[in-house]
């Protein structure tokens, strides 16, 4: 009787340091669980696809809030947020953020790069168009090309389409072309979303519009090409030095970039 006893104390006590051992493991899965928020390119082309095995390889969870560039800054910098995503240069983002909530500690925002990517001009299909200048390029954007057929193409006012309230393409626009200057004038239509851009220049003739090559490829509108690309930086940002989990997190997105490159 003494004998089963044993065995059965030796067998709960096996049961215990096993559900302990379960439980521990499934800590040291996902150690710390980090809010990014920010830039909807980056979340679409990186984070998103590839959250799972960036959460696997860092040990970190991950919950992802895509919202634009400038939002996931504002956030960042509140406290709202452990890092930030934003797909133009810091500088650029940093500039726009000081016109509209001036006196912040921005001083102590870093940028981790992670990846760059190619911004496309999308055209509508009937468009037959299909080169031009940087310098012509920034001329339709000022108005002072205002039809298609300067460019060879048809009779028809042109349509620039952005996307508005610190979306990280327009702001690389804005910086490359117009050196950070507002793009403004009658022939520009700013829309809220990448999203909403495309279905523009599928439904406008006239329409030009700026944003990321995976969602231009992917609508499968055509391209205009320059004699020089224009390309957007991806970076997670810190305030201040990134924790270890932080960077872990740097570590892995970098990592995985090499899935989409």
């Amino acid at each position: 009787m003494t004998d089963i006893i044993a065995g059965r104390a030796r067998k709960s006590m096996l049961v215990a340091m096993s559900i302990l051992a379960s439980t521990t493991a499934v800590t040291q899965a996902f150690a710390e669980t980090l809010v990014i928020q920010g830039s909807t390119t980056f979340a679409r082309q990186l984070m998103v696809p590839h959250k799972a095995e960036i959460e696997a390889d860092s040990k970190h969870e991950l919950t992802l809030i895509p919202n634009k560039s400038l939002p996931g800054l504002i956030a960042l910098v509140e406290g709202r947020a452990h890092m930030a995503m934003i797909s133009a240069s810091l500088k650029s983002e940093i500039d726009a953020l000081r016109k509209v909530m001036p006196g912040l500690a921005y001083e102590r925002l870093q940028a981790h790069e992670i990846l760059n990517t190619r911004i496309a001009v999308g055209l509508h299909p009937s468009n037959h168009v299909r080169k031009a200048s940087l310098d012509q390029v920034r001329k339709i954007l000022l108005g002072e090309i205002a039809n298609w057929a300067v460019l060879g193409g048809a009779n028809l006012p042109i349509r620039v389409v952005l996307v508005s309230g610190g979306g990280g393409v327009t702001t690389v626009v804005k910086s490359e072309l117009f050196g950070g200057q507002p793009i403004t004038g009658q022939h520009v239509i700013y829309v809220k979303t990448p999203v909403q851009l495309v279905r523009v220049i599928e439904q406008e003739p006239g329409a030009i519009g700026f944003a990321q090559l995976a969602l231009i490829e992917k609508s499968g509108l055509p391209e205009l090409i320059a004699e020089r690309s224009i390309e957007q930086t991806l970076s997670l940002v810190t305030f201040g030095d990134p924790t270890p989990a932080m960077n872990d997190v740097i570590q892995a997105a970098r990592r995985a970039k090499k899935k989409v490159m």
